[in-house]
């Protein structure tokens, strides 16, 4: 499948209850529009528009009717300023010509970037150099693909250097909604420092807000601002990029124990595909549960829990889905495979303590609770046996041997070393665990081991 052929394929619902797929691979918008007969748009706000009636009444009069665009697309008809002219500057006139170009492209020319968006650039001698290994195959487009191209691109969400695009209808109908929203901001006479062209991080921000607890009807300018939409740079007002678990998370709020199927790609001056990726959001419900009975909190805030969560997006897509794998900490690597432990030197460390043991839990296959004592009470176990030495054999045997064994039996072998200096009850728990340890998994020792050094430390620093 080319770039953007799933942007080419938005299509039709016959109702929003039976959640029919707003994309349907292999059916052209023209058979999607025969079968289902009308669009998700239409049916929500019962018009009859074609592709190109939608662009004209409403995407061009949000997108482009205006001194400041919500998307540049490069080389399209809106961006390609003759002698003089200048974006900002055009008139009502000059932008309808501009408009009346893309539809002569569409009537008239061979599809390329610059009027379908996904498509290769042009052949023509001053773009050619700018497309590789293009296809000389001819894919038959219609008009109507032509037009859907441009508003499945703009229904993209913008997570870094990637853009989302889901199949679920109540996710595309908000994007919708906050096109306008971002429209008003656009053409608000007292935010003249407001960058445009940036709709699809707009889409994440706005997504992210409207799934969100924090979400209300009445929200004005303020509660955008409060919520992290905006950054300045160079004394212009910009739409800051949401971090991808910080969507996740706002979607399991709204969604939970669902997979969402993303359409994972970039379309800009070079275009990229991942493909297709599960969002498995019962993880986010997941982990909030685990971390309010770790901290008995149940009031989590974003600032100290959605943005902490997550690796490298790139690198979350490798993994085939993004699920509770995908959400481990970025800051907790270190720990794994380095010789380190929290220090709890300052109020960071213990937010990331529950942070980093909440994920662990998590990945452990064994009963959630019980790995929450189980920890702990070892933990306890091991300080005891530290402490109640009189040199520093013991604090190393701890500290440099047990926490920094890399394999099952390197562990178990230190454990057996602890073995002569434990009393009854000691000693039949530690016998308990090297039985456990044997049945592990090596990802699951990985996890555990972690987990149990970051209780020691814990417990340490409040003894």
């Amino acid at each position: 499948m080319r770039v953007g052929d799933l942007f080419i394929h938005l299509c039709t619902v016959k109702n929003l209850e039976g959640k029919v797929p707003i994309f349907i691979i292999g059916l052209s918008p023209k058979e999607c529009f025969i079968n289902c007969r009308t669009y998700l748009w239409n049916l929500v706000y019962k018009k009859e528009l074609s592709p190109k009636e939608f662009f004209i009444e409403e995407y061009f009069e949000l997108f482009y009717n205006h001194p400041k665009y919500l998307q540049w697309v490069t080389n399209s008809p809106f961006v390609q300023m003759k002698s003089g002219q200048k974006v900002h500057l055009l008139n009502s006139e000059e932008r309808l010509l501009k408009l009346e170009e893309l539809h002569f492209k569409i009537e008239n020319e061979t599809p390329d970037g610059s009027f379908v968006l996904g498509y290769p650039a042009s052949t023509k001698k001053e773009f050619n150099s700018t497309s590789s290994l293009v296809s000389d195959i001819t894919i038959p487009t219609s008009k109507d693909e032509m037009y859907l191209s441009w508003f499945g691109h703009s229904l993209s969400i913008g997570v870094g250097a990637y853009n989302l695009l889901f199949n679920e209808p109540e996710i595309l109908l908000s994007i919708y909604d906050g096109w306008k929203i971002y429209r008003k901001i656009l053409n608000d006479p007292l935010l003249t420092h407001m960058g445009g062209n940036q709709v699809i991080t707009w889409n994440g921000q706005w997504t992210t807000y409207f799934f969100h607890n924090d979400f209300e009807e009445g929200f004005d300018f303020t509660n955008l601002e409060d919520f992290g939409f905006f950054k300045s740079s160079d004394g212009i007002l910009k739409i800051d990029t949401i971090k991808w678990s910080r969507l996740f998370f706002s979607l399991s709020k709204k969604i939970p124990n669902k997979i969402l199927l993303a359409y994972v790609c970039n379309i800009s001056d070079t275009n990229k595909t991942v493909g297709f990726i599960p969002f498995q959001l019962k993880s986010g419900v997941n982990l909030k549960t685990i971390y309010r009975k770790l901290t008995n909190d149940a009031s989590i805030t974003p600032e100290n829990f959605d943005i902490l969560f997550g690796m490298n997006f790139k690198r979350a897509c490798e993994l085939g889905s993004i699920g509770l794998h995908a959400l481990r900490p970025d800051g907790l690597v270190k720990y794994m495979n380095e010789n380190k432990n929290i220090s709890f030197k300052n109020d960071g460390d213990k937010i990331n303590y529950f942070i980093y043991k909440t994920w662990l839990i998590a990945m452990m296959s064994k009963n959630k609770e019980e790995v929450k004592e189980y920890t702990v009470e070892l933990a306890k176990t091991i300080l005891r046996y530290r402490n109640s030495g009189t040199k520093n054999d013991r604090k190393n045997l701890v500290e440099k041997e047990l926490f920094e064994a890399k394999s099952k039996k390197g562990f178990i072998e230190h454990l057996t070393t602890m073995v002569k200096d434990l009393d009854e009850h000691d000693l039949s728990q530690v016998k308990n665990l090297k039985d456990e340890i044997h049945l592990m998994t090596n990802e699951e020792f990985g996890y555990f081991s972690t987990l149990l050094k970051f209780d020691y430390a814990y417990l340490e620093k409040q003894s």
